[in-house]
């Protein structure tokens, strides 16, 4: 999209993240295509009987590595690719794999050039996902691009700094903000950085207004990204935040924004379809025995969180596993034993019968074409990474 217009680029973009999420593509389309199928995007939400959602969780055959920490992408035919995290022992794994949602099989994906864990994975305009940073016994400056029409992982240019435990956006302007974690000497981050995927290369941007490590960040409605929470520091040290602020890509800067009403980390922060962002769980000091079942919701418009009520359950370590149906409805699998429903229009919690039977930690959720979520991995007691891997399927 190197010749486009910039606001018509900035339209297109801001279409396709949304379209990724709510909008069967056809397999290995050409970014000729993807542009065309942007402009004839018209995102619905389905129409369901709020007070009779059910839910069917099947079994799936299980992976081909245990793997915790890891990520999953939904690539632009319907697949998943899962990469890297860790296994028994936490060791990184530099291996991926494919899941196929219409054989409901996993099949061997390639090879990293570098192991690692707690990494991040951004789908990107032209369909190919960055990979970038992560831990293998040391922080990496390392980033790689995957290409699903050739199967391969190709190295792109190194990271400014080596960070674990960041957070990576994707802006309408195309480029991807990759912000926080943790660096060489266990240091706690605030500087952030921007990839452009059209150079492979990563730049400078403003830094945060404090370190953060096991936050959130959230593409909003008006190209801002929300970050919330997460903490700086270890043990006597630790200081958990309550604080949150906006990264505006037009200045490269970040600003304070509205305090959560509760301090928290290892949460997770979800984008609903009015806007809004739907912030839930987390702990405090304590990690597991401080675990929240309390949530509340960011009002971009005020810059303001208000309570949103408790869930079932509490939960935590359940970063990125809480999905927006096509209903509109909010599922909340990870952290915990319990599988519930968030209804954001009556801010109403509800637990779904079927449940997977085991808490799991730090593993992936993803919505598929048709509706239905891959839950797969994390681990369990004594941090013990898992193949296991599940489909929920809803009505309608």
């Amino acid at each position: 999209m190197k010749n486009l217009d910039p606001l018509l680029k900035v339209c297109l973009l801001s279409v396709w993240l949304f379209a990724c999420t709510n909008t069967p593509i056809p397999a290995q389309p050409s970014p000729t295509e993807i542009t065309t199928q942007l402009l004839r995007v018209t995102p619905t939400l389905i129409q369901v009987d709020r007070n009779n959602i059910q839910m069917h969780i099947v079994a799936l055959p299980q992976m081909n590595q245990d793997r915790a920490a890891h990520t999953a992408t939904r690539l632009a035919n319907g697949f998943v690719l899962l990469v890297g995290g860790f296994t028994k022992g936490e060791h990184a794994l530099a291996d991926s794999e494919i899941y196929d949602p219409e054989t409901n099989v996993f099949l061997p994906a390639g090879t990293m050039l570098v192991a690692r864990q707690s990494h991040t994975a951004t789908l990107l305009p032209d369909g190919k996902v960055l990979i970038a940073g992560g831990f293998n016994g040391n922080y990496l400056k390392s980033a790689e691009v995957y290409d699903p029409e050739t199967g391969l992982f190709t190295q792109t240019n190194e990271m400014i700094v080596a960070r674990s435990g960041h957070i990576a956006v994707m802006l309408t302007t195309g480029k991807v903000l990759i912000a926080g974690g943790t660096g060489e000497g266990w240091t706690f981050l605030k500087t952030a950085e921007l990839y452009d995927p059209e150079t492979g290369t990563f730049s400078s941007t403003g830094s945060m207004t404090v370190p953060r490590e096991s936050h959130t960040g959230n593409l909003l409605s008006d190209g801002k990204v929300l970050i919330t929470g997460g903490h700086q520091g270890r043990q006597a040290d630790l200081v958990i935040y309550k604080s949150s602020e906006l990264y505006d890509p037009l200045t490269g800067t970040f600003s304070v924004t509205g305090q959560m009403t509760v301090k928290r980390h290892k949460h997770d922060a979800t984008l609903l379809p009015d806007g809004s962002v739907f912030v839930s769980g987390g702990s405090d000091e304590r990690d597991s025995e401080g675990a929240y079942r309390s949530t509340e919701i960011y009002d971009p418009i005020l810059g303001r969180f208000t309570n949103a009520g408790e869930m079932v359950v509490a939960r935590y370590k359940h970063t990125g596993t809480s999905l927006v149906l096509n209903s509109g409805l909010v599922l909340l699998i990870g952290g915990a034993k319990t599988t519930e429903i968030f209804d954001p229009q009556r801010q109403i919690f509800r637990k779904i019968t079927e449940t997977i039977g085991t808490t799991r930690l730090f593993a992936t959720s993803t919505l598929l074409l048709d509706g239905s979520v891959l839950f797969a991995g994390g681990y369990g007691e004594n941090i013990t990474s898992k193949k296991t891997a599940w489909r929920l399927q809803f009505n309608p």
